[in-house]
């Protein structure tokens, strides 16, 4: 992901965001004080004027007028502080608590501990050494304020006063420092942020595709402008107000697709609906995505739009296409198997007709022109089969046991001797729904196919069970699919021979018609799964069928 350069301006604004904010309660603080401090010495004024008096007048009027005049250049007219200032503000407040200690008393003063404040503003506005140098020249003042002013020694508590001013120096840089980090770091994410999302909103409303969320009371949270037109709502009129009612009237169904994916916590993989819009149906295909906001609170819910109304209609010309494509295949594979039937024929026909032709010679065309009779009698029928197969009917049926009954049928068969058939997974819980005849009739051509290239003294296995993963044949969504596995030990399948290894009329068997494989292909198909070949493991060809379980979700289809 590119890395996006902040703009210098906000990380600035981040900063003295912060640097402002101390100042203004600094400003307060000292006006704060130093009117306290005047109240008091001219009610004392009032009884008897002394020197102390006027210090504290001449204190509250320097602390006015600077402090008038710092909030002008940093609040009114916004300029940037700089560490000149900065030094100036807190200089001066030392200036201030000093003579406000100086006129209460000096050694024995209730207001020495302003030192602490003061030293750890100084520490917060300034870098590390500029706090730690605050603390020195602190300790410094309130010390030479003693001995000048009050003639005393350095005694011990004076040197522990000290000590904690050089204590609270250290710490407060420290942690000052820290913030002032912690500040600059959340002012390049604060920028980045921005910055991410003026790109996002941008990105989003340029984009072809619709994008609509709302949110777990089912109000509109965010629509951009092709979900406005894919939907035909304006989502300013719609922001924070419940919106899924008039989504399900615009577009038939994803008014519900969304509430079930607000209650129901599951993104819906592939669904489809039709909207009305100016005088044409528009199909719109929708996929959601489901945002947990936390433990107890209910999610919200992103639905992406798109018009599918063409790409729709340009698979169907695909559709179209490849059935009159395999039509066309179908139809030459079915004139050649024919030909060679219907060229014996005649020219046994033509050699019958001759006088001169013997009595044995006769016999043999006889059984020639039966056995090419029979043949092309036998690859009509198979062929009438495979072309009028579809589902008759539909109903629960048990995989396993009808699987069981397949195996059962292929073992009684001629080709089976002396070829082991294994069977697991009878008692396997794994239902479908479907024309039980016509899967049976596929799973017994897939086995005997395989018993047939496994001869003479070879082994099938046949296994039934739930997969974990999930295939995706075209046009489909498969979960936890129900699988039937046929191995078995023969010559395995040409790696050539994959692609059309289901083609009807496609065979490399002696005798074979090349069609029981293709019905296995559309019986399968015609049930909304899919077959698939490989190679067994140890050797040998390994086929798979996948079938949607019963109740599994089609036209919309959930993750699993």
């Amino acid at each position: 992901m590119a890395r996006i350069t902040p703009k210098p301006g906000l990380r600035i604004s981040a900063q003295m965001f912060s640097r402002r904010d101390l100042l203004r309660w600094i400003y307060l603080g000292r006006l704060t004080l130093v009117t306290g401090i005047l109240a008091g010495a001219l009610y004392v004024w009032n009884v008897a004027a002394t020197q102390d008096t006027r210090v504290a007048v001449i204190i509250f009027l320097v602390a006015m007028g600077v402090t008038t005049a710092s909030f002008w250049y940093t609040h009114v007219v916004g300029a940037e502080p700089g560490e000149t200032f900065l030094y100036a503000q807190v200089i001066l407040d030392i200036a201030l608590v000093t003579g406000i200690v100086h006129v209460t008393n000096g050694p024995d003063s209730s207001f020495a501990p302003l030192y602490i404040l003061v030293i750890s503003a100084g520490a917060l506005l300034l870098p590390l050494p500029g706090g730690v140098l605050i603390g020195g020249l602190a300790s410094m003042v309130y010390f030479a304020d003693l001995a000048w002013g009050y003639e005393t020694v350095f005694t011990r508590d004076v040197g522990l006063q000290i000590g904690l001013f050089a204590v609270v120096a250290l710490i407060t840089g420290l942690v000052g420092d820290r913030l002032r980090r912690a500040g600059m770091a959340l002012g390049v994410v604060e920028s980045e942020l921005r910055q991410l999302k003026l790109d996002t909103v941008d990105i989003l409303a340029t984009l072809a595709t619709g994008i609509l969320t709302v949110d777990g009371e089912g109000c509109l949270a965010y629509a951009n402008p092709a979900a406005e037109s894919l939907l035909g709502i304006a989502s300013p009129e719609w922001i924070g107000r419940p919106v899924l009612e008039e989504i399900e009237r615009c577009a038939p169904g994803l008014g519900e697709i969304l509430r079930r994916g607000i209650g129901e916590r599951r993104p819906v993989e592939r669904f489809s609906t039709i909207r009305r819009r100016d005088g044409q149906d528009v199909r719109l295909g929708v996929s959601t995505t489901v945002l947990d906001r936390g433990e107890g609170d209910p999610p919200s819910v992103t639905a992406i739009l798109q018009d599918i109304t063409d790409v729709e209609l340009i698979e169907a010309l695909n559709r179209r296409a490849e059935r009159l494509e395999a039509v066309a295949a179908l139809s030459a594979s079915l004139a050649h198997e024919i030909k060679n039937p219907l060229a014996s024929i005649r020219s046994a026909v033509e050699q019958l007709a001759r006088a001169t032709l013997d009595h044995d010679d006769r016999e043999i065309l006889k059984r020639l022109v039966l056995k090419e009779s029979d043949r092309l009698s036998r690859l009509l029928s198979e062929f009438l089969d495979y072309s009028g197969l579809r589902i008759s009917r539909r109903e629960r049926v048990h995989v396993g046991r009808l699987v069981a009954d397949s195996v059962a049928l292929v073992r009684q068969h001629p080709d089976a001797e002396g070829v082991e058939v294994t069977f697991e997974g009878a008692d396997v819980e794994a239902w479908i729904e479907g024309d039980a005849d016509l899967l049976h009739r596929a799973v017994f051509n897939l086995t005997l196919n395989a018993v047939q290239y496994s001869r003479p003294a070879g082994s099938v296995a046949v296994v039934v069970g739930v997969f974990s993963y999930r295939p995706n044949p075209r046009g489909k969504s498969l979960v936890h699919p129900i699988g039937i596995i046929v191995r078995d030990s023969g010559p395995g399948v040409d790696p050539d021979a994959v692609e059309r290894i289901f083609d009807p009329f496609f065979t490399t068997r002696d005798g074979g018609s090349g069609l029981g494989l293709a019905v296995v292909h559309r019986a399968v198909e015609a049930h909304e799964g899919a077959v698939f070949v490989d190679r067994a493991p140890g050797g040998g060809a390994e086929f798979v069928i996948h079938l949607p379980p019963a109740g599994a979700a089609t036209e919309v289809a959930y993750h699993g």
